[in-house]
């Protein structure tokens, strides 16, 4: 989760170039027991990650959130899916921006906003697509649209409310009803799913 977060920082396809990516890592890494944990991501070798993703920024990115999350997974002696799960509730849209891995170098409030989704946090994150999708939708209603992210991500939760939608399934619709080539993504990638 983290390592995919830290492709996905840079803005590039998600489905097409991330996916791919974090699915290689895990096959040379995770299954051949070279990194199994936070800590062995933490101390693997940059010259050894960069054949899998060539953007250092990335690394130092996963590295420093890996480096914070193996300090909470100590200090609670946890696992490492429950120190993101714990660092996610105990961490706050309003404050991203102070929270440690708010700080960290390449962490925007998008990447902050997907890593609180994957600790189980029902929020979403303000990234293009989903504000393209959102956007045309409150323009065609007449609404609003809201000035900063903070504002946007408070709006969509409060729809997801008045819905009885999650917010987290409002942002992931917004990405599969895209569509690439004429064909939906969730069409194209419907294999990919499960591993997302």
């Amino acid at each position: 989760m983290v390592i995919d977060a830290a492709f996905t920082s840079i803005g590039l396809n998600y489905f097409n170039t991330v996916v791919p990516k974090v699915e290689k890592f895990r096959k040379e890494f995770v299954e051949r027991r070279k990194i199994c944990n936070l800590e062995d991501l933490v101390s693997a070798h940059d010259n050894e990650l960069v054949k899998i993703w060539r953007n250092k920024r990335s690394w130092q990115m996963a590295k420093q959130v890996a480096t914070y999350l193996a300090q909470i997974k100590t200090e609670k002696r946890i696992d490492d899916r429950a120190a993101l799960i714990s660092w996610a509730r105990n961490s706050s849209l309003e404050n991203w921006q102070k929270d440690p891995i708010g700080q960290i170098k390449g962490v925007g409030i998008n990447t902050f906003q997907y890593l609180r989704m994957m600790g189980g946090i029902d929020t979403l994150m303000p990234d293009k697509i989903v504000k393209k999708v959102i956007c045309e939708i409150l323009t065609k209603a007449k609404l609003k649209i809201p000035a900063s992210d903070i504002d946007f991500v408070r709006l969509i939760d409060k729809i997801a409310n008045q819905t009885g939608y999650k917010a987290i399934e409002l942002c992931w619709m917004t990405w599969l009803i895209q569509s690439e080539a004429g064909i939906s993504r969730i069409e194209k990638y419907s294999t990919l799913l499960p591993k997302i």
